[in-house]
């Protein structure tokens, strides 16, 4: 009776890791098909930016744009960015040192793979292309603990964080005269020294606030994300926002090495969950 039951509890045990480790190829498959996806790059060589590309945005954006790209930079706007810092997920605010790399491509998508030290360590990756999004993490790179998909309000906040990265990280793809493919773009001051986008794409749309030095450099990046990231977990518009800073040259662009950011920026419940460092940025 014993020797039975231990054998059905092997065979059921057998069975769940044979499930995890499908479910975990299936993600995989899914993560590196989007990847190639979003590293794809226009077999047409992209525009180079001048300054007549600046004519009849407001001052404020057009300053920003002469800080972030050289005279003559090929406006390429898919960029591989490998990045280290911390990552904070637990309630507690406690923080694990991640690594990660993420293809960022606006308007068409992101995917963010992760992994955070620690005991147990966890590994994920929160995506957006179009029509899907997903955050997948998973514990010893096998056991599922968070799963979205399929879900509109994922969606749209994952809209959301690809606009508010691919502001400061890929500048040329918020440049109306590179013309990449945006449904609509339009730029306004924000007084003298921040300048707000909105885009659409696909019946989404986004606004995001830049606000400036006097040279131009981008000192913060703030947007009103669609989050349920609150006490009632119930998804709304709320600040997200970070502090960039350690400014370095990617083959033209002039982008910040160091972000802060996290939920709730400027408001007494902020607190930077994500701090990250960029060791470099290939632009494809």
């Amino acid at each position: 009776m014993i020797k039975s039951l231990i054998i059905i509890l092997l065979l059921l045990a057998l069975g769940a890791l044979i499930l995890l480790v499908a479910l975990r190829l299936r993600d995989s498959h899914a993560d590196a098909a989007l990847a190639e996806r979003l590293e794809s790059a226009s077999a047409e060589p992209p525009p180079r930016f001048s300054a007549a590309m600046l004519e009849g945005l407001p001052e404020p954006a057009a300053r920003f744009f002469r800080f972030a790209v050289q005279p003559g930079t090929p406006l390429k706007t898919r960029a591989v960015i490998t990045m280290s810092g911390t990552l904070a997920l637990s309630g507690d605010g406690s923080e694990q040192t991640m690594r990660a790399r993420q293809v960022l491509a606006p308007p068409h998508g992101l995917i963010w793979p992760v992994r955070l030290s620690g005991l147990p360590f966890v590994t994920g990756t929160d995506a957006f292309a179009g029509g899907e999004s997903w955050s997948r993490f998973r514990v010893f790179d096998l056991v599922p603990v968070g799963r979205i998909s399929e879900d509109a309000d994922h969606r749209r906040s994952s809209f959301g964080r690809m606009v508010g990265e691919g502001l400061f990280w890929t500048p040329a793809a918020f440049l109306p005269a590179a013309e990449v493919g945006w449904d609509r773009i339009e730029w306004r001051a924000v007084g003298d020294n921040s300048a707000a986008v909105t885009v659409e794409k696909d019946g989404l749309v986004q606004e995001a606030r830049i606000d400036l030095a006097a040279d131009g450099r981008p000192l913060r990046a703030v947007f009103p994300r669609w989050s349920n990231e609150n006490p009632e977990r119930i998804y709304r518009r709320q600040p997200f926002g970070g502090d960039l800073s350690e400014f370095r040259n990617f083959e033209g662009f002039r982008l910040p090495t160091m972000v802060t950011g996290g939920n709730h920026y400027g408001t007494p419940e902020y607190f930077p969950f994500f701090k990250a460092r960029v060791e470099n940025v290939t632009f494809l």
